[in-house]
């Protein structure tokens, strides 16, 4: 469930696609590539860089995720760096092999120009980047007002989904897998919003902001947890 907690998680994605897109044949990465290759390494470029530099502020500004701390709870010493390096970082690193399939699969294949499907998985992603960069950047402002604290935002993004920033994220994994078109790695963007929606993403974190915001049950009785919607009236 380290898929939001470091910016190695976003950076990584970015080092898989371009080794993926390195060709024996070209001088470059980009040289033997298709447009709509060229699409999808931009779009995990995108997404890995904006998700790295995000994360890599946050932890300089507010330390450690606190999903982390509680994963790694009563660990200490040797114990905690093992239990980090197998059962964090390791799962992490297999996770982004099994999430970046399509993206490495589409590599593989002969140049192809851009096609309806290229724009309309491009599409996608935008819908994707405007809830994911949008909660997290209405996120930030909203912890930088000190007045805040212990309170729940929800307005903007936030009044429309829970989690307007995991929605965005499996949102764009499906606009890549589009434009990449390569079917059989559908399983790709099918596990992030499982892990989103299941796993390392909602349950993990409204464990704790049930326990730190008294407000956060009401907010849950109006808001849709994942997939937007208008919210209820109180």
């Amino acid at each position: 469930g380290a898929n939001r907690f470091d910016s190695f998680w976003g950076a990584g994605f970015v080092i898989v696609a371009w080794t993926a897109a390195q060709s024996p044949h070209a001088s470059t990465a980009v040289a033997g590539l298709g447009p709509n290759q060229i699409l999808v390494l931009t779009l995990v470029t995108m997404w890995g860089l904006r998700l790295a530099g995000y994360l890599l502020v946050r932890f300089l500004s507010e330390g450690e995720d606190k999903r982390y701390v509680r994963m790694t709870k009563g660990k200490d010493g040797a114990a905690r760096h093992i239990f980090t390096l197998w059962f964090v970082f390791g799962m992490q690193g297999a996770l982004m092999l099994v999430i970046a399939a399509p993206a490495i699969a589409v590599m593989a294949y002969p140049p192809e120009e851009l096609t309806l499907l290229s724009w309309l998985g491009a599409t996608v992603f935008a819908v994707g980047a405007i809830f994911e960069w949008g909660g997290d950047w209405q996120l930030a402002r909203f912890k930088a007002n000190p007045d805040n604290e212990g309170k729940v935002l929800d307005y903007g993004l936030w009044a429309w989904t829970r989690h307007p920033n995991y929605f965005g994220d499996a949102m764009q994994w499906w606009g890549i897998w589009l434009v990449a078109g390569v079917w059989w790695t559908v399983f790709a963007p099918l596990l992030i919003t499982v892990m989103l929606m299941k796993w390392s993403g909602v349950p993990l974190l409204e464990g704790g902001m049930k326990r730190s915001r008294p407000d956060y049950e009401a907010y849950k009785e109006r808001t849709s947890a994942f997939f937007p919607r208008p919210p209820k009236s109180s």
